[in-house]
């Protein structure tokens, strides 16, 4: 659904504030994101229609509203209050096999290759269903990573599921990327160098 560009600029400061800025406009976030819906609206000048009109028209649908509290389900940053348990307590774990997917950079493969996939300054690695979910991923990436759960679940780190669909580890250890996908001609021109980053991972493009 398309928004208006108005609701495109609320939305934006909407989730700013509710997935990183909350320390920075002095407003309280319990450990799971949710903050007063009272005190938002306030400190962003909205209306409660222009709320509800956002969380319409979201198509990430990344915000949750319930009664008087609302929450970014997931991609809050460390430094938002927020805490990983608290978070991982309000999803569900994943029960899929199919594997999950990853969106980078060709350059950023490599230190992936060394290191795994890292959350940076957020609190989990974001993760998309398919090479072509919505939610999940960045619109435009060159690589997709392919991590297979079981090889997950067998390195202890678990995977879960927010109430938009994407989903979430603390971290993606090297050694479960089993796929390498080339999202565009630039990183089809560097297949072969990817994959020996990844010797037991599969190449397509």
């Amino acid at each position: 659904m398309n928004m208006s560009k108005k609701q495109t600029r609320q939305s934006k400061r909407l989730s700013w504030l509710l997935r990183h800025g909350a320390p920075e406009a002095g407003l309280a976030m319990d450990p799971a994101g949710w903050m007063s819906v009272a005190e938002v609206l306030r400190y962003l000048g909205m209306s409660r229609g222009d709320l509800d009109e956002v969380v319409r028209t979201n198509n990430k649908r990344r915000i949750q509203v319930e009664g008087a509290r609302v929450r970014c389900c997931q991609g809050h940053s460390t430094a938002s209050g927020v805490s990983a348990e608290a978070l991982e307590a309000s999803w569900r774990p994943y029960a899929g096999e199919a594997l999950v997917w990853h969106g980078t950079a060709v350059d950023a493969v490599a230190s992936i290759a060394e290191e795994g996939i890292k959350p940076q300054a957020r609190t989990h690695v974001h993760l998309a269903p398919t090479t072509g979910s919505v939610v999940g991923k960045r619109a435009q990436v060159e690589v997709m990573l392919g991590a297979d759960p079981g090889l997950m679940a067998a390195a202890g780190e678990p995977i879960f599921v927010a109430q938009n669909g994407v989903i979430l580890a603390r971290r993606v250890p090297a050694s479960c990327v089993v796929e390498i996908r080339a999202m565009t001609a630039y990183a089809r021109t560097k297949e072969r160098e990817l994959g020996g980053l990844f010797p037991g991972a599969r190449r397509s493009a």
